[in-house]
């Protein structure tokens, strides 16, 4: 059965107003008023571009001085090595610029045609360019990287910032969702952020859902910032921004602490929506392979995001501050939303037929190897899960309806059956 929401009532009249701040459980009476929440801003928080290609030669010079700068592009850079967990080797950063570029894939050769080339962007640069602009700056960094170029689909994190809200004690025990992994961080003083470690006495962060899927994280972004040294970013972003409220455009407290509801999308999942949502006016899919062809999607992936991860105030009925995030927000990027135009669904191409049965022929083969090894389950997920063809693995399953975590109850379950049934024969 659906979630619900509570009924909005205008505080006046007491009929029923979309816009309104004041919900109403008519089930149990409940009254939450939400109207001291300001919602700064929800943008990009990061772009991820992937590549394919053969990396030019002369490419690899560059890296001969690990931590030089060097020159590329027209630009100066700082080159190096990055560790194996990235699945690159290489590295060109400009900071000021806000670009990474992340070179040579580790799981293909050299001389190969493969995924040799992501682009991270930073905050600052998806702020400064338009969809269009950061694809053709990204473009441009790729084909000074490579020949044969061709996009390979992209990652993209949506983040909503506010105040005069923040999680409840109970967070865990109210998110509901089909995520496979939650991790809670609260009163550390340590925490290591996709950009830099940071050191901070009153961290909190909760994380649910898989960094290869979809992932929510909500974190005292001010905390975080201030660790970081980016606070005055954005302090000024949060001022420069028109907010959700009409009535009240210049609503950010500088008292006040900023609290981040933040959905990060693997290029997986991506690549699962270009697939399989359709256009409304074509019937074809959308089949974007660029961030700045499916900016135009963002509003419909927030929406899915937030219907994928369910904050309940009871069993069956959404806490408001999720209607509202979900109703009242649109993302910030200066194209037009398709989201009314879009079926969203995700496409498993692995969820029939042959692909699907060698998947579990594997997996049955990969358990018995296990078994004689005597490994541990948990290992054994985690090697798993660290295989390049994981992903195929992770869809295959999930279009039969099993998580990540019921998977790794199944090869647990295998594993046990079969050190009872051959014990040290196998």
């Amino acid at each position: 059965m659906a979630n619900k929401d509570f009924k909005r009532i205008d505080i006046l009249t007491g009929l029923e107003d979309c816009h309104s701040r004041l919900f109403v459980d008519s089930g149990t009476a409940r009254i939450v008023d939400l109207s001291s929440v300001r919602l700064l801003r929800c943008g990009v928080d990061t772009v991820r571009q992937l590549y394919r290609g053969l990396i030019r030669p002369e490419i690899m010079a560059l890296f001969e001085k690990p931590g030089a700068m060097v020159e590329f592009a027209g630009e100066f850079w700082h080159s190096g090595r990055v560790g194996r967990d990235s699945g690159y080797q290489y590295k060109l950063q400009n900071a000021d610029l806000g670009f990474i570029l992340l070179i040579k894939n580790f799981n293909a050769k050299l001389e190969n045609i493969g995924p040799h080339l992501k682009i991270e962007v930073s905050p600052h640069a998806i702020d400064a360019l338009s969809p269009e602009r950061l694809q053709e700056r990204m473009d441009y960094y790729a084909a000074a990287v490579m020949t044969h170029r061709e996009r390979n689909q992209c990652a993209v994190h949506l983040a909503l910032d506010l105040q005069g809200w923040k999680p409840p004690a109970d967070l865990v025990a109210r998110l509901h969702c089909r995520a496979r992994t939650h991790r809670d961080i609260s009163g550390i003083n340590e925490i290591h952020w996709a950009t830099k470690s940071s050191v901070y006495g009153r961290g909190e962060t909760s994380m649910f859902g898989s960094a290869s899927g979809v992932q929510l994280c909500i974190y005292n972004k001010t905390e975080q910032a201030r660790a970081t040294d980016k606070l005055d970013f954005w302090e000024s972003v949060w001022r420069g921004r028109d907010s959700f409220d009409a009535t009240d455009p210049d609503n950010y407290d500088p008292e006040a602490d900023v609290w981040r509801v933040e959905l990060r999308y693997h290029h997986s999942v991506i690549q699962q929506f270009a697939s399989g949502s359709i256009d409304a006016k074509s019937g074809k899919a959308i089949e974007t392979d660029s961030f700045a062809a499916f900016a135009g999607h963002l509003d419909g992936l927030w929406r899915y995001g937030l219907g994928q991860f369910k904050l309940l105030a009871r069993p069956g009925y959404f806490e408001p501050i999720w209607t509202l995030m979900r109703d009242d927000i649109r993302v910030d990027v200066p194209v037009d939303s398709l989201v009314d135009e879009t079926e969203y669904k995700r496409y498993y191409k692995t969820s029939r037929g042959f692909s699907g049965k060698n998947v579990e022929l594997f997996l049955g083969n990969f358990v018995s190897l296990l078994a004689r090894e005597r490994v541990g389950a948990k290992q054994a997920f985690d090697r798993l899960r660290e295989w390049e063809c994981w992903p195929v693995i992770r869809d295959h399953y999930a279009s039969k309806d099993m998580s990540e975590r019921d998977l790794y109850k199944h090869i647990k379950n295998l594993l046990q059956e079969r050190h009872v049934r051959w014990g040290r024969a196998v």
